[in-house]
């Protein structure tokens, strides 16, 4: 018992101090059974700040007292917003997904600044972890989330919530309703099975059926609110809430409708998306909510696309002299500038280096919730991060990814969060080379938690018919031991790529010193910029 109320502590000081999390940040995908390889239902989570530190998040499971209470801290501020009654029982939470196979992420698209109230008491990210430890599947979390903004008042703004279990993915959109109204106006719309889908800081939701209660839910007064702030003319079944509650404009196309643009791209290269749209044309159709993928997709195919800079397009971030010479997909912020009187902007790409973490939860009917669930979590750079397998059976989490190991004020070889983030830091300085050093061992490790999936769930199922303790022990050990060989795997990778790259030399496969300069490209470039002042005169030959 010692131990779980320090775990509590840690925790609740971590909320406080470390976990500030600007807005217009973060991507969501959501793929179906019926669109996934093995009848998976899969969510995807990006957190990106530059000011979060990384780590697996824990809520053991508990009975209480009816005295009890829940203090709410806001998730982006730290900022204390008042007590609500605890549940009689909550449920265990690893990370983002609970022992029940439900698994939350969220983007902030912000909406209309006049309908934030920050009289409320839950913000957004207490809505995701109190819907975790309160819910047995996706719907029952949906209902909850709603209850709590009604009952004690919403005080974020804008958000996308994805919402799944192992038989149903949804999206809900949520806004408050202004200074001086509690709660929020919301719909929530079930993903066809077959179909994917996501959200990237920008309302998704159109207009919506009005009596499909088993496909779309809504708030009673989310029309009749838009209407009485001039939101909204027309009939009722005409009514958006994207174009009420979060008119799209430049910026959310180009910065954040561009990355769903991406992934369906990927997904449904047949639908040919014409680009018009994410560049910022106004006149251009707007993109559908989800789409049906051309083939199913498995685990690889999510780390792959959590890992998308938008190759092979226009909008290629490896491309362009802001990639420098080694093709750096990442530029460093503020994202807009000014020359003069005109402002500029980089491309915002899923993949991104203040990525806190990430994860994918995979959600599978067929096995036993322990065993079912797996949240495949990273930190850091999705582009270079690992994901390992974290069972929802998990009794407790590696200490290498939770807040023991370290914090976001000071470096600690001991914590995954800063052991991955010397290695992207490290290999932005020659990315074009250095990523194909760290891509193998990626590989390597990815590819090794894949292939033994289907091992380690038959022995966790064996074991679960005799105990479900004996499961989650075994799925428990399983998971700290590879999350502690991990990170001193990439401790050594780190120091590979040191001595393989020392001062802008490259050792061959001999591990002979070679000097091989800059890329050709980036010569030209050099001279294009002013022909003579480089160029070597015949007296000049040392």
């Amino acid at each position: 018992m010692k131990g779980y109320f320090k775990l509590k502590e840690l925790l609740a000081l971590t909320l406080l101090l470390a976990l500030v999390q600007p807005a217009l940040t973060c991507t969501n995908f959501l793929v179906t059974k019926g669109a996934s390889r093995d009848q998976s239902v899969f969510i995807t989570y990006a957190v990106d700040s530059h000011e979060l530190y990384g780590e697996l998040y824990f809520f053991p499971a508990g009975i209480h007292s009816p005295s009890e209470t829940v203090r709410i801290i806001e998730w982006d501020t730290g900022r204390f917003l008042g007590e609500i009654p605890q549940a009689p029982e909550t449920y265990r939470v690893v990370g983002n997904i609970n022992e029940y196979q439900v698994s939350i992420g969220e983007t902030t698209f912000g909406g209309r600044r006049e309908l934030k109230n920050t009289e409320g008491i839950i913000d957004y990210g207490s809505l995701m972890y109190l819907a975790l430890q309160r819910s047995k599947s996706a719907r029952q979390a949906i209902q909850v989330m709603t209850d709590l903004v009604a009952e004690y008042g919403y005080c974020s703004s804008g958000e996308s919530f994805s919402v799944a279990d192992p038989n149903e993915a949804w999206i809900l959109e949520m806004i408050g309703k202004g200074k001086g109204e509690k709660g929020a106006v919301w719909v929530a719309r079930r993903i066809p099975d077959g179909y994917v889908c996501a959200h990237a800081n920008q309302a998704r939701i159109d207009t919506f059926p009005l009596k499909d209660p088993e496909n779309c839910l809504y708030a009673a007064d989310v029309i009749r609110l838009a209407r009485e702030k001039g939101y909204f003319q027309g009939a009722d079944e005409n009514f958006s809430f994207r174009e009420a509650y979060a008119p799209v404009d430049f910026g959310a196309r180009r910065f954040c409708e561009a990355r769903v643009w991406s992934f369906f791209r990927r997904v449904a290269p047949s639908l040919n998306l014409p680009v018009d749209y994410v560049r910022g044309d106004a006149d251009a159709e707007p993109l559908p909510i989800w789409v049906k993928p051309d083939r199913k997709l498995g685990i690889h195919d999510l780390f792959a696309l959590m890992r998308d800079h938008f190759e092979g397009t226009e909008l290629d971030l490896h491309q362009g002299i802001g990639a420098g010479p080694y093709q750096l997909p990442y530029r460093w912020r503020p994202l807009t500038w000014k020359i003069g009187d005109r402002t500029y902007f980089n491309e915002r790409a899923t993949a991104t280096q203040q990525t806190g973490w990430s994860f994918i939860s995979q959600l599978r009917g067929a096995l036993p919730d322990p065993i079912g669930g797996v949240h495949w979590f990273g930190v850091d750079d999705t582009g270079s991060t690992v994901y390992l397998p974290f069972y929802c059976g998990m009794t407790r989490t590696p200490r290498s990814y939770g807040v023991e190991s370290g914090h976001f004020e000071e470096f600690s070889w001991n914590s995954a969060f800063w052991v991955f983030n010397f290695v992207a830091n490290f290999a932005y300085g020659r990315y074009c080379d250095m990523i194909q050093d760290i891509r193998k061992v990626q590989n390597e490790l990815e590819g090794r938690f894949v292939a033994e999936q289907a091992e380690i769930d038959r022995a966790a199922r064996d074991l679960y018919r005799r105990s479900p303790r004996l499961a989650e022990d075994y799925l428990t050990d399983y998971c700290c031991r590879q999350a502690d060989q991990v990170v001193h795997r990439w401790r050594k990778l780190g120091e590979f790529l040191i001595w393989k790259y020392l001062d802008g030399n490259v050792r061959d496969a001999q591990g002979k010193v070679t000097h091989p300069g800059y890329p050709r490209e980036w010569y030209r470039r050099i001279v294009e910029e002013n022909p003579e002042f480089y160029r070597l005169k015949e007296d000049q030959r040392p």
